[in-house]
């Protein structure tokens, strides 16, 4: 069995598209799926599975919030062993003390042709650096940034969807 977390986009964020994390739980109550735990409010569900393909799981994810919600909602997976990674590849260890650091969980590893789109949005004290399937961005705070999880999306083609230094390294625990 592989242990996962499932990082959804756009759920709980601003009042918009609530969902209750004991129905979210009941919602991956999936064949195949064992040991399924949600972690704060944001849409982070961990779970087990034999399952190696990770795009496999998230068209059956997908597709099952789909017909639960009514809507879609876009979902990037990344198993623990991958968390692990990311941790130990942050590029912003030194500069985590004065700004935090978020991660763009990314559904691919863009064209590295496309990595300096980003640049012109950057604001004053923000930095990224995008490493495979990971966008590491550093700010004073994301709630006054221009980039957004809509305007990556767009300039790499991909789908992200972000979450604070602290909730990475707590899925490892749960």
């Amino acid at each position: 069995m592989i242990r996962y977390v499932a990082f959804l986009r756009g759920i709980n964020v601003s009042g918009q598209k609530l969902i209750k994390m004991e129905a979210l739980r009941q919602y991956f109550e999936l064949p195949g799926f064992k040991n399924i735990v949600t972690y704060i409010q944001s849409g982070n569900v961990l779970f087990d599975s034999k399952e190696t393909d990770a795009d496999k799981l998230v068209v059956k994810i997908e597709k099952q919030l789909a017909k639960q919600l009514g809507y879609e909602v876009p979902v990037v997976i990344r198993s623990l062993d991958e968390i692990k990674d990311v941790i130990r590849k942050n590029p912003f260890q030194k500069e985590m003390e004065e700004r935090k650091l978020y991660v763009h969980f990314l559904s691919g590893a863009p064209d590295k042709a496309l990595h300096s789109s980003l640049e012109a949005y950057k604001s004053a004290g923000e930095d990224y650096k995008i490493i495979g399937k990971e966008m590491y961005f550093l700010a004073p705070g994301m709630g006054n940034s221009k980039l957004t999880n809509t305007l990556i999306e767009r300039k790499l083609g991909v789908t992200t969807t972000a979450r604070n230094w602290a909730t990475i390294n707590k899925v490892l625990t749960l």
